[in-house]
């Protein structure tokens, strides 16, 4: 049997302008509305379905990239002046990490969602 996740719902303030933040930032499109959602599709064709709620709790959302992609999403994120970390606690600020053979970057949407871009995915040990 083959599992693909296909969608996660991002509970937000202003679906359209997270949408918006995240699209920018990542070089993606914000998809026309479908119902209450504002969808972000990624490259594998998981979409991100922004949806206003008065209730928010943080969630993580990490994005393999290329290198160069990396550089780019970086540079939007330095350049916009968004803090970033390190790591996924906050407790390495203004700094990259270069785990599992590649570079990564934490940083929070309006919301207080951490998002994390890479460029190498985790490697676990063998359970």
């Amino acid at each position: 049997m083959s599992v693909d996740l296909n969608h996660t719902i991002v509970h937000c303030k202003d679906r359209h302008a997270s949408a918006k933040f995240l699209a920018d930032l990542l070089d993606l499109e914000v998809l026309p509305d479908l119902g209450p959602f504002t969808p972000v599709e990624t490259a594998n064709g998981v979409t991100l379905d922004f949806a206003d709620s008065d209730e928010i709790r943080p969630n993580h959302y990490a994005f393999l990239v290329t290198d160069e992609e990396f550089d780019r999403i970086f540079g939007r994120i330095r350049e916009a002046g968004i803090d970033y970390w390190a790591d996924p606690h906050h407790t390495k600020p203004g700094e990259i990490n270069h785990e599992h053979g590649g570079r990564g970057v934490y940083f929070d949407d309006p919301n207080g969602h951490v998002l994390e871009a890479i460029t190498a995915p985790y490697q676990y040990p063998d359970a």
